[in-house]
């Protein structure tokens, strides 16, 4: 019924078949999928995205970290005394602000500090509004303006920011606002039109306290933070 050809085809046909089934092996169901280096890539970005911190003066949303909730008595510790004002007043609006995180807060406030006092110095009108409320703002334009009509200038230089500790915090409706107390180092003169020294000095470091209250809308889709009250501490 079957020529030798077709034998021989269908001999061979067996062979190639029982070879690849060695080889190749039977598949069970248990398998590993493909590799996706795609998927591989953006488990990596999502990974990486937890170390995003946005500072006071630039946009974009805070990042929300899935982090366990610290026990209350623990929450705050080593920024605020447990079952303080200050602690309950962080309490408060953390279940606001989901994202807001305290360590984050004191390190952004701390470079918000830095850049207010420089702006001030350089009369750097355009980053202090970006970084004060209204009313802290048109002091600090009063200021800048006398000192500009007598001609005088200010040069300011950070040595340090010895301590940044929370001294307050509360909420007030939809409005979080936090105090914080700065002890820096700094070297600051200030000088006439001539030249002179009319204050300060270019070569002593002078120990600076200064008390200052940071606002930020909770409900607000800005991240940002603002300074709306200063005052000199002790």
């Amino acid at each position: 019924m079957f020529d030798i050809y077709t034998i021989i085809f269908l001999a061979l046909a067996v062979f190639i078949f029982l070879r690849l089934r060695s080889v190749l092996g039977q598949r069970t169901g248990r398998e590993r999928p493909p590799y996706d280096p795609y998927s591989a890539r953006d488990a990596v970005r999502g990974a990486t995205n937890d170390n995003v911190v946005t500072l006071p003066g630039r946009g974009g949303e805070p990042v929300q970290k899935p982090a366990d909730t610290p026990e209350p008595a623990e929450r705050w510790k080593g920024i605020a005394e447990a079952g303080s004002t200050a602690a309950a007043g962080l309490d408060a609006i953390a279940r606001e602000d989901k994202t807001f995180d305290a360590k984050h807060f004191i390190a952004g406030a701390r470079a918000a500090y830095e850049m207010i006092v420089t702006a001030y110095a350089e009369g750097d009108r355009r980053s202090l509004k970006n970084l004060l409320s209204r009313d802290v703002y048109e002091g600090f334009e009063s200021a800048i303006q006398e000192r500009e009509a007598k001609g005088e200038t200010v040069e300011t230089r950070f040595v340090s920011i010895d301590k940044s500790d929370i001294t307050a915090a509360e909420l007030r409706g939809r409005m979080a606002q936090v105090t914080i107390r700065f002890v820096s180092q700094l070297v600051s003169v200030t000088r006439d039109k001539s030249g002179n020294v009319i204050d300060g000095s270019p070569e002593k470091v002078t120990d600076v306290t200064d008390v200052w209250t940071f606002a930020r809308d909770v409900a607000s889709r800005d991240p940002n933070w603002k300074l709306v009250a200063t005052e000199a501490g002790q």
